[in-house]
């Protein structure tokens, strides 16, 4: 079956934003310091806490990008009964996705115990949202797989609206008061990123309010979609319908996760159900936007620069978090500081953008990419 276009543009766009021109963005801005170009610049930071901008799209769409790989990648185990071997696969490609983001998250490379946090970060998150996706895939019907999702989103929010321990909970959806907030202390303890241990008591920062452990709920769903989507665009439909699917489930979950919000707020940060569901529609949408463009008139081949972010969005991840290329730049550089003032910071930026391009670039010339 032909490779589906679509998809790597569509990582892609979403790998360019994140590790290119959200950085050159926000340095020309910090350079430039005018009230307009100000004023735009919400649109490259996330919503503080309830409520969804374009910047909080960028990981909601991985993680259902991820999930939509899958029935191209596990459908010759599935037909030919070969689940261990599947299976196996999707062991490792957890494991990887969960290194990377202990890594990128600066806590392996640190060598420092101290700065050890066990989940905390994207690809831990995708990393889970894959996993439950894959193997409802592997071991269930599509029926069974779309009843999984509902389950999970329900499931979280009666535990955000009905339990209630040591103050946490009970339809709480305040940054200091969530249900979530109260597992990940438990859970993680001193090992939740930014925690750290004074006189033997753990202390929690007043700032990080991320959760993980009851968020990995709506991630498994984030997982579903994404694989729904891509059995849509697997099928055998003609490509009017699979539009029309693509469009309809989209702005259907749109639809009912602005009503949904009255009663449980969009909110990022811990994964609301509704932002599950908001953010799995707008990613329906965004692909099938990327599948009318790129595989039903062709314009993929006008795109090869995002598909050089997206069939190696992994290694773009990875080279943007750990390797200090502004670094180098910033040796060869250095004389220009004192004539460009404000101005050196884009240029150390965007010597690391096309540094990273460049790689990326001369990878998928030669053909390679890294899979986990």
């Amino acid at each position: 079956m032909k490779r589906l276009e679509s998809l790597d543009v569509l990582r892609g766009a979403d790998l360019f934003f994140l590790v290119a021109l959200g950085p050159v963005m926000n340095a020309i801005a910090r350079a430039a310091d005018c009230e307009w170009l100000n004023s735009c610049m919400w649109i490259f930071h996330h919503v503080e806490w309830e409520g969804f901008g374009p910047w909080d799209m960028i990981m909601p769409l991985f993680m259902f990008m991820a999930g939509a790989t899958i029935p191209f990648a596990l459908k010759r185990y599935r037909e030919s009964g070969d689940r261990m071997g599947a299976l196996k696969r999707v062991v490792r490609r957890v494991a990887v996705l969960w290194v990377f983001g202990m890594m990128c998250q600066g806590n392996l490379l640190a060598l420092d115990p101290d700065r050890i946090y066990l989940y905390t970060n994207t690809l831990q998150a995708i990393a889970v949202g894959y996993a439950v996706a894959a193997v409802l895939y592997l071991f269930s019907r599509l029926r069974t797989q779309i009843v999984a999702a509902v389950v999970l989103l329900l499931a979280y929010w009666a535990a955000m609206e009905l339990v209630v321990v040591d103050g946490f909970g009970g339809g709480d959806y305040t940054p200091q008061g969530n249900l979530a907030e109260w597992v990940d202390r438990v859970v993680l303890g001193r090992f939740r990123d930014n925690a750290t241990v004074e006189n033997g008591v753990v202390v929690w920062s007043e700032s990080y309010h991320y959760t993980w452990i009851l968020s990995s709920l709506t991630f498994g769903v984030t997982g579903i979609c994404g694989m729904l989507a891509g059995h849509i665009a697997k099928s055998d439909m003609e490509d009017r319908k699979k539009l029309w699917w693509l469009f309809g489930a989209g702005v259907a979950m749109v639809a009912v996760a602005m009503v949904w919000s009255v009663w449980m707020p969009i909110i990022k940060i811990i994964w609301t159900s509704s932002m599950a569901l908001y953010a799995a529609g707008v990613s329906f949408i965004l692909l099938g936007i990327a599948y009318y463009f790129v595989d039903c008139l062709g314009y993929g081949k006008y795109l090869t620069w995002l598909k050089v972010y997206g069939m190696n969005s992994i290694a773009a991840y990875m080279l943007t978090q750990i390797v200090n290329f502004r670094g180098v730049a910033d040796s060869i550089f250095y004389g220009l500081e004192q004539y460009m003032g404000a101005y050196y910071n884009l240029l150390l930026t965007l010597s690391q953008v096309g540094t990273i391009f460049l790689i990326l670039w001369v990878m998928y010339r030669k053909k390679i990419f890294l899979k986990v």
